[in-house]
């Protein structure tokens, strides 16, 4: 599977809104959507032809797979997954991305960002349900404890991420102990306590074409 290798920042100023991929550093001053609010490229600041229909679906789904930090044909299989089951298909997608393993980490706040949460899942850190698991693209299910595994608790990394974690939105579908690191899946998110700036319909519209 292709790799995105190019700086992050550069994916926020392209969508041209904060997608917090850098976690600490785009609550800080030195945010580049914050610096340099303009597309990268040397053209960036150049007025730019109004977009496409088309192109603003596409610019819409690309915002929503980067934030994930997933691939063209994983999102595509959420979205076909999603499609097929009961209720609204734009929040069944959503519901997939935000259960899944590494997202679950980076909401409870144990990780800065999601790629620094994927780390933490693929270097055995993280256990579901008391067991190692290192498959950050597993979808948990309500019921479900995360936790950091013992001898892994005193990483700096994870409570410096934790003292940072109130600038973000609250997620009131987890639970997370402190004192032991475990948090639990409470239930499904329903739409409005997904704080991701995602207008899903037109993601539905793009592959509904």
């Amino acid at each position: 599977m292709s790799r995105y290798k190019d700086a992050n920042c550069r994916i926020c100023r392209r969508e041209g809104m904060k997608l917090f991929l850098k976690g600490d550093r785009c609550f800080s001053e030195k945010c580049a959507v914050d610096r340099r609010g303009v597309p990268p490229g040397q053209h960036g600041t150049v007025s730019r032809r109004k977009p496409t229909e088309y192109g603003i679906r596409l610019r819409e789904k690309q915002k929503t797979r980067k934030t994930y930090g997933i691939g063209e044909k994983q999102f595509r299989n959420y979205f076909e997954k999603a499609s097929r089951t009961q209720g609204e298909t734009g929040t069944g997608l959503l519901q997939l991305l935000e259960t899944r393993l590494d997202n679950i980490v980076y909401r409870l706040g144990l990780a800065a960002s999601r790629k620094a949460a994927r780390q933490l899942v693929l270097h055995r850190h993280i256990l579901v349900n008391n067991r190692i698991l290192n498959i950050p693209s597993y979808v948990t299910r309500i019921g479900d404890v995360i936790q950091v595994k013992e001898s892994s608790r005193q990483l700096d990394c994870i409570h410096s991420s934790l003292s940072a974690a109130s600038q973000r939105p609250a997620v009131p579908w987890l639970d997370l102990d402190k004192t032991t690191l475990a948090g639990n899946l409470l239930e499904l998110p329903d739409r409005e306590n997904i704080p991701t700036p995602v207008q899903e319909q037109l993601i539905i519209e793009l592959y509904s074409k």
